[in-house]
C-alpha cells in the first residue's frame, strides 16, 4: 500500500467506561458523490469494507454487512440498522459487532470531500486496538476503490493489520 498519510489522519480513541470511541478524518481528492457511493451504497462497499447483504438506505433500514476478509463466513455477518441517514452528508450504521460506524461528509474544496469517521464500540482494550488497526486498514482500500481499484479480497492477508496494529498499540 502506497503511503496514505496525507490522506488518512491517523485514528484517535477515547475510552469512557467501557465504551471506546474512534474517530479519524479523510481528505479524500474526490467528490462527496463518489464518496458517497462508496460509503452507503451496496455497490460501492465491496470494494473496500464489506457486501451489503441487506441495505436498506432510509433512516431506520436493515443492514447486513458481510466482511470479506475472512476465511468463516458465519464469522463474517454482521446486522443491524441505519441509525441517521442524509444522503450525501451522513450514513450511519448501528451493527452488533462494531456498534455505531458513522461518516460524515463535507465538501473540501472545489472537488475534494473531507470524511469524518466515528466508531462507538464496546469491547476490551484488545478489541479497541484490533478495530484501530482494521478501520485504517479498511481506509487504505477506500482510498484505492475510489482511485479506481476496488480491494480484491482474494489476495487479502493479516500483514497490514498487524503492523498498523502493532503501531497503534
Amino acid at each position: 500500500m502506497s503511503d496514505t498519510s496525507d490522506i488518512i489522519e491517523r485514528g484517535t480513541s477515547r475510552t469512557e467506561g467501557d465504551t471506546h470511541t474512534l474517530h479519524w478524518v479523510l481528505r479524500l481528492p474526490h467528490p462527496v458523490a463518489a464518496v458517497w457511493a462508496a460509503v452507503a451504497t451496496p455497490e460501492g462497499l465491496p470494494g473496500w469494507l464489506a457486501a451489503a447483504d441487506v441495505f436498506e438506505p432510509r433512516l431506520g433500514g436493515a443492514v447486513t454487512l458481510r466482511w470479506l476478509n475472512t476465511p468463516d463466513p458465519a464469522a463474517a455477518v454482521h446486522a443491524g440498522r441505519v441509525t441517521a441517514w442524509d444522503p450525501e452528508v451522513v450514513a450511519e450504521y448501528t451493527i452488533d459487532l462494531h456498534g455505531r460506524c458513522r461518516f460524515h461528509l463535507e465538501h473540501a474544496g472545489d472537488t475534494g470531500t473531507t470524511l469524518r469517521f466515528t466508531n462507538e464500540m464496546t469491547g476490551d482494550d484488545g478489541f479497541r486496538l484490533d478495530c484501530l488497526a482494521g478501520w485504517h486498514d479498511h481506509f487504505e482500500y477506500l482510498v484505492a476503490a475510489l482511485a479506481g481499484h476496488p480491494k480484491d479480497w482474494s489476495t487479502w492477508t493479516l500483514d497490514r493489520w498487524r503492523e498498523l496494529r502493532t503501531s497503534y498499540a
